[in-house]
């Protein structure tokens, strides 16, 4: 695998994961119920989660490719249409100022009554959620070379990059969470950062549109 492809990797993983999302709001209710460590514990139980769909992903593209390379053409350009979704979503949400980040967070069912159930239903919300499934699924394709001998180890590493990744973003945002996420200026702040990420990820949407089929 080319330092490029995982530098892009690394850019896109990080721009996907910087949008406020379900997993945020999860973690910044619980930042705000039980401070700066239940939200760590909702990060790491997510991060945990993560990794069960990394696995049962790499499996599962693995045995795509094996049986049929044009399925696995199919996956990865339905993967670059649902970036662009993911993309054009954050720019309008950026647009209207909507940012899921600030939604309110008194609906969470979530009761909190250690930190230690906090990291096991992050765990349980995070594996019993079939969209992260389906975006792996869908993500992970985008770069990875199927005429490759090591595109299965290929697969395993960019999927653990990417549990990896996503489980820093995610504390980044419990951290935040107990210092700006309760202020006024929450709204300026992650409309931006919503804005930016949408624009790479329309970006890179375009560029895997583009790019030969590999």
């Amino acid at each position: 695998m080319e330092l490029s492809t995982i530098l892009m990797f690394v850019i896109a993983s990080l721009s996907i994961n910087l949008i406020p999302g379900p997993d945020v709001v999860y973690i910044v209710s619980n930042t705000m119920k039980g401070k700066l460590k239940s939200g760590i514990a909702a990060s790491l139980g997510l991060g945990a989660g993560y990794l069960v769909h990394t696995l049962a992903a790499v499996f599962g593209l693995s045995a795509l490719i094996l049986s049929s390379a044009f399925l696995f053409s199919v996956v990865k350009y339905l993967g670059a249409a649902y970036l662009l979704y993911l993309g054009i979503t954050s720019l309008i949400n950026c647009y209207k100022g909507q940012s899921k980040l600030v939604a309110n967070t008194d609906d969470t069912e979530t009761q909190m009554t250690s930190v230690r159930n906090v990291f096991t239903q992050g765990v349980v919300v995070s594996v019993l959620n079939p969209k992260v499934a389906m975006f792996y699924l869908a993500f992970l394709p985008q770069f990875i070379d199927i005429s490759s001998q090591s595109a299965t180890k290929d697969l395993m590493i960019l999927g653990l990059l990417f549990s990896v990744l996503a489980t820093g973003c995610n504390l980044v945002y419990s951290f935040l969470g107990s210092i700006l996420f309760s202020s006024p200026k929450a709204a300026k702040y992650s409309r931006g950062i919503e804005g930016g990420s949408g624009l790479i990820l329309v970006g890179l949407s375009a560029k895997i549109a583009l790019s030969e089929s590999q």
